[in-house]
């Protein structure tokens, strides 16, 4: 019974844990918000927020890059630290100044807040053995 609960019989394989966490995480990240906005570049384009005063064009292009470029990055596990920079850096400026912070109601960031803490420790973990940076040297 000891044995079942400590999950004994499962290996200890932590890059095996981060391969996991980047093909879900990552995967999520492109599919239902990424490929959303390329989707809808037309549309979009001219009328997205602008928190960082830097135009809704430039806004648009920087969140879409981040959030199926980067997430697919990190699914590959290619280049993740940036990658999973710019997808944290783009989840904070969702959270924190385009949803006020709002963890819960309507137009909450809540989905932001998550992402974000989920593709943080990708910055200081990279990728792990089982990726593209691996097998190119990068840590």
């Amino acid at each position: 019974m000891k044995k079942f609960f400590a999950l004994s019989f499962l290996p200890v394989n932590a890059a095996l844990g981060l391969l996991f966490l980047r093909i879900l995480a990552g995967g999520a990240m492109a599919v239902l918000h990424g490929w959303g906005k390329l989707l809808g570049f037309g549309k979009m384009f001219h009328t997205f927020p602008d928190p960082l005063g830097i135009s809704s064009e430039a806004s648009y292009l920087f969140a879409t890059g981040a959030e199926f470029l980067g997430a697919i990055m990190v699914v590959l596990g290619v280049f993740t630290r940036f990658a999973a920079l710019s997808v944290v850096f783009t989840m904070g400026v969702a959270f924190f100044i385009v949803h006020g912070g709002a963890l819960s109601g309507e137009g909450s960031g809540e989905m932001g807040m998550i992402y974000g803490i989920v593709f943080l420790p990708f910055i200081f973990t990279g990728a792990g053995r089982y990726s593209i940076d691996a097998k190119l040297g990068n840590p």
